[in-house]
């Protein structure tokens, strides 16, 4: 058994800064609290260097009985999961800066990014099930921090939901278990063809319901707009970014390593959950006048396009590297234009945001580029990583698919600029005090997360290679 600790240094940075931010916080006076996040952002960058030596060393293993997998895929997640969460700690720092229990949102913070590295690496429904667990029960308590009643009910709805589909999750690893009589990938790739296929079919659709709802993606999405409009703001950033890149690499691998020989049709069904999730996305963002909902179900149509790349993760050499390339772009794209919300607190809905462009110009760029990011448009990030998955979807045999998804990113630029009106409009400011900024901490890293999407989106041909390589056999 490979036992080498060192592989698993990123997830322990983060695990090992939770357990001492918990213990210095309990001791640190308040004015002191702030110590915790300066831990927390140290492990981000352990965490970092560590997985940059991997990516350099560029060798696959499996790490303790296998159940762990460092491989391309890892690296790749890795680096967006520490990077973003580094955005949402500076973020979040003039948002719980004296709050009597501010220790404690770093370490849910810290505890539930480490949950999202461990379902990045899962190699094991075991293993998988219990990084569902570490990164959903934080995050739930995340949502209620403020303990106000939207706030509350937001929680209470996470977690319910949560709860009903992790439930779910147990229930189809149960299934796979019995019918491939094992949980590691690997030995279910080799029994689950012979297994009895209702089996298969019914775990698939039960551990799939968890990780759909990890990513928000239709029918587990309806959690997704209350917790953006009632969480605080730099939670609602991370529950709509940093989940999508654990359960979406998790369900990739599980597809790609131990169902490609399967008799399910499960491409035929990722496929129509993607349609449905970009579709009922972007309609239901249309008419939207909360800018946290409106981001909410921009994030819901985002995991359709990316469900595309799990649709053909057997059928398309270019869906690993388009699904890892999107989900970075997209994680500081969107934490680019929460950082903005974040920056600007009392500017709850679109007409709020009139005028920004003359009282507050480094923002309106910011809203700028990550809004017309978010749709794909040219030199940014997402613009690329769409794409490529596009492209891996024709290359898969799924053309309509890509022709629906090229069709909602058309739509999707309606509300977009419903919302970049108003920014630059001339006539009718906005209501007195609305667009007052909240800090420097939320737009440097505003002007931090814009820069990022344009950087991936210019220096592609540099970051694609990392997005390339094989998983661990």
């Amino acid at each position: 058994m490979n036992q080498d600790v060192a592989a698993l240094l990123p997830e322990l940075s983060l695990a090992a800064a939770a357990v001492l931010g918990l213990l210095a916080g309990s001791w640190l006076p308040r004015r002191r609290q702030w110590l915790v996040a300066v831990l927390a952002a140290a492990a981000c960058a352990v965490g970092l260097a560590a997985t940059g030596i991997a990516l350099a060393r560029g060798t696959e293993q499996g790490v303790f009985a296998e159940v762990f997998a460092v491989d391309t895929a890892t690296g790749a997640g890795r680096l967006t999961v520490l990077g973003a969460l580094l955005l949402v700690i500076g973020l979040s720092v003039e948002t719980v800066r004296g709050h009597p229990r501010e220790s404690e949102y770093w370490v849910l913070l810290l505890l539930t990014g480490a949950g999202t590295l461990a379902l990045v690496g899962a190699n094991d429904l075991l293993m998988l099930f219990a990084a569902y667990l570490l990164s959903s029960l934080p995050a739930y308590a995340l949502a209620g921090f403020a303990k106000d009643p939207r706030g509350t009910e937001a929680a209470l709805k996470y977690y319910l939901l949560g709860a009903l589909l992790g439930t779910a999750m147990l229930a189809g690893t149960a299934l796979l278990y019995g019918g491939g009589r094992g949980t590691l990938y690997r030995e279910l790739r080799e029994a689950l063809p012979g297994a009895p296929f209702a089996v298969v079919a019914l775990g698939l659709v039960g551990v799939l319901a968890g990780l759909l709802f990890k990513a928000g993606g239709v029918p587990a999405h309806f959690w997704v707009p209350d917790v953006a409009q009632g969480a605080p703001a730099p939670v609602a950033a991370y529950v709509t970014t940093l989940p999508k890149v654990g359960a979406l690499i998790a369900g990739y691998r599980l597809l790609h390593q131990a169902l490609p020989g399967s008799d399910v049709d499960w491409p035929l069904l990722l496929a129509v959950l993607a349609a449905a999730t970009m579709t009922l996305g972007n309609l239901a963002a249309f008419f939207q006048t909360d800018v946290r909902r409106l981001l909410a179900y921009s994030a819901v149509s985002q995991v359709g396009y990316l469900l595309t790349a799990l649709a053909v993760a057997t059928r398309s050499d270019l869906a690993q590297r388009g699904l890892l390339f999107y989900l970075a772009a997209y994680a500081a794209t969107n934490l680019g234009a929460f950082a903005v919300v974040t920056g600007l607190p009392r500017a709850r809905t679109l007409e709020g945001y009139r005028g920004l462009a003359g009282r507050h110009p480094g923002l309106a760029a910011v809203l700028v580029v990550c809004l017309l990011g978010l749709v794909g448009t040219p030199p940014t990030g997402v613009f690329l990583g769409k794409l490529e998955i596009f492209s891996a979807a024709v290359d898969g045999g799924y053309t309509w698919l890509a022709v629906l998804a090229v069709a909602n990113t058309v739509a999707s630029l309606f509300y977009y600029l419903r919302w970049l009106g108003p920014v630059f409009a001339r006539t009718g400011p906005a209501p007195a005090g609305t667009q007052a900024a909240l800090g420097r901490w939320a737009a440097g890293t505003a002007y931090t997360a814009a820069a990022v999407s344009l950087a991936l989106g210019l220096a592609a041909g540099a970051v694609l290679p990392l997005a390339t390589g094989p998983l661990l056999p």
